[in-house]
């Protein structure tokens, strides 16, 4: 477990047999969690705090606990220690995920998750040693699980026609639209 691994650099597949083969590794990872008896998809989950409350209310919320739900939008990572960008309807904050917080099980979990998922969070609200406002993951549930790549976030969603049809996709990767 000690590789690295840099989920935010996934590339969108170049070829049909390129996506077949990405929408088949998520399945696999889909079968892992619903074999440790974990619904993939559809839960209901109760926020206690959006995105942009633990951006702009940081001085009152500086150790205290929060729950929040929204899709990961990037993961890096070493070893026994990740971070995560978690988008909700308000913005993005960054997560820290700790094996030794977390526990063997539920970290394994986490290794399970692409980018994409939608998560619901407790944690601890924090300030890392670079100075980012983060949440120190104390535990989580996966709420769904993706089956299709996102567009690559650097070439953004361009066609006008994808657009159009797949509202929900340019809202995810356009924050501009939004």
């Amino acid at each position: 477990m000690g590789e690295t691994f840099m989920k935010d650099q996934e590339h969108l597949p170049e070829t049909a047999e390129d996506l077949n083969e990405l929408m088949r590794v998520r399945r696999e990872k889909m079968a892992a969690i619903a074999a440790k008896d974990i619904e993939p998809f559809g839960r209901k989950y109760h926020v206690t705090y959006h995105a942009n409350d633990i951006l702009n209310q940081f001085e009152e919320l500086d150790g205290q606990t929060a729950r929040l739900a929204g899709r990961i939008m990037a993961v890096r990572g070493h070893g026994k220690a990740s971070f995560a960008h978690l988008m909700d309807m308000s913005g993005r904050v960054q997560l820290y995920f700790r094996q030794d917080v977390l526990g063997d099980d539920l970290y394994e979990n986490f290794r399970l998750l692409d980018i994409g998922d939608i998560i619901g969070i407790e944690g601890v609200v924090f300030r890392t040693q670079k100075g980012e406002i983060s949440v120190k993951v104390t535990s989580f549930e996966i709420l769904a699980k993706s089956l299709r790549p996102l567009p690559a976030k650097w070439h953004g969603l361009k066609d006008v026609e994808t657009r159009y049809r797949q509202r929900y996709l340019d809202l995810i990767v356009n924050p501009e639209v939004r």
